[in-house]
């Protein structure tokens, strides 16, 4: 059996398993950070979203796109809801596959479950196959794959949201497989988008979502990919530059992917979230004038792309744990505000920002994906305060409570413009039987 078709097989046996529902609830939790996302992410970037529309005059049509009350075409709202899903970098993933899990799959699924009056419950079991296929894959070729320069959220996240929608539109086996054949060929991330100051990390989602739409018009138009596109010259070699690749089993460690992703309570990069973690437990015995260095050691892979402290505006700041850090350690918070281009400009924050230095440790390497670790070491005048951080809030092993996770949905759908009315709404109905997408975001 070549690996595209032990791959697949994989997955629908998991698709043909009763899922517990404990995973189903947490895919409807997964559902809800993604519209409070998007929705945020939209305004984020209204003024870009403005231009765009003036540039490219897109056209109108019946599918939303999250957060703008906009309706376009089905292609333009798949396009946008990638590019707000994933504009604040808040969006949900995983460490050990570094790669972000919900934004590609849900920026697909929500407009062609609008499109053909699927329910709440439908698309979340696709989702939750989605997750899977995601994440087995990023887990199977990182960190050669990261090391390479490759976004497994533009690559693997193009298989995961292929594959996804070809289970909620009912696809037979054959369409299945050469949607899945079409979706390597597309693949494609570029990590360089992390760098200077970017601003093009979400275009890798955008076009993810795009690209694994395009897949499936092509495998349902009946034009066929190789019969093994993974192995050969195929997706392995593309992505590692080897065909010889030990697929990891789907669930595993014995549990679904969607349980194994974060939810994020910091508006920036996961990499720097144990750092921030750190400096919001040490701001209460620290004053910030006595500060004269801080060092903080971190695993390697997120040390490369995340140590600059020089910030020329909001996309780089979300990138740095220096600055992170900083805001941290200033404010007891790293929400959307501490982010903001305002507070980007801020001379005390940027301050702090330069005496901040990150260095790998070596134990905190080998520990990882096992263990997210920072070791922040606050120096002043006289003392010198050490805070280390294993699991920050949001990892499956400390989850945010309920009202940490409502706090945080209705801070960004607030954020957003959103009525309270409307959140209410939305947050009740995700868990109501019988519910079509299409309802859930027709007020957005």
């Amino acid at each position: 059996m070549n690996k595209s078709i032990e791959f697949l097989k994989s997955l629908d046996d998991v698709w043909n398993m009763d899922i517990p529902e404990e995973v189903l609830v947490r895919a409807k939790r997964s559902l809800l950070d993604y519209i409070a996302v998007a929705c945020a992410g939209a305004k984020f970037q209204e003024e870009k979203l403005d231009k765009y529309y003036d540039f490219s005059v897109p056209e109108k049509g019946d599918f939303k796109v999250i957060g703008t009350g906009k309706n376009f075409t089905l292609k333009e709202a798949v396009f946008l809801n990638g590019l707000n899903g994933h504009a604040l970098d808040f969006d949900d993933g995983t460490n050990s596959g570094i790669i972000h899990l919900g934004s590609p799959i849900f920026s697909l699924l929500i407009p062609l479950a609008q499109r053909y009056k699927i329910s709440v419950e439908d698309m979340l079991k696709a989702a939750i196959i989605g997750y899977e296929a995601s994440y087995t894959m990023a887990v199977s070729i990182q960190p050669e794959h990261k090391a390479r320069g490759y976004h497994a959220t533009g690559t693997c996240g193009t298989l995961g949201a292929t594959i996804a929608a070809s289970y909620m539109l009912g696809f037979s086996e054959e369409e299945r497989f050469q949607s899945f054949a079409a979706a390597c060929v597309s693949a494609s991330g570029m990590l360089k988008v992390l760098d200077n100051g970017s601003e093009l990390k979400p275009y890798n989602v955008a076009k993810t979502a795009l690209l694994s739409l395009s897949a499936l018009q092509i495998a349902k138009s009946g034009f066929k990919g190789h019969s093994d596109p993974l192995g050969g010259r195929g997706f392995f070699m593309m992505m590692l530059g080897k065909e010889s690749v030990e697929l990891k089993p789907v669930l595993l460690n014995g549990t679904y992917a969607i349980m194994k992703s974060y939810t994020k309570p910091y508006a920036s990069c996961r990499y720097t979230h144990p750092s921030v973690e750190a400096a919001i437990q040490l701001r209460t015995r620290i004053s910030l004038n006595e500060v004269e260095k801080i060092n903080i050691r971190t695993y390697d892979l997120a040390v490369a792309g995340h140590n600059h402290t020089d910030i020329p505006g909001s996309y780089s700041a979300k990138m740095s744990i220096p600055y992170a850090t900083a805001v941290g350690l200033i404010y007891g918070k790293a929400g959307m505000q501490e982010f903001s281009e305002e507070t980007v400009k801020n001379p005390e924050v940027l301050a702090l920002t330069k005496k901040i230095e990150v260095i790998e440790d070596e134990n905190l390497s080998s520990e990882f994906p096992e263990v997210q670790a920072a070791i922040v070491t606050v120096k002043t005048k006289n003392n010198e305060y050490i805070k280390r951080v294993d699991f920050p809030k949001g990892e499956p092993e400390n989850p945010l409570t309920d009202c940490e996770f409502r706090e945080r949905y209705n801070g960004l759908l607030k954020y957003a413009g959103i009525s309270s009315q409307v959140s209410e709404n939305i947050f009740n109905s995700v868990y109501k039987n019988n519910v079509t997408v299409e309802e859930i975001i027709a007020n957005l």
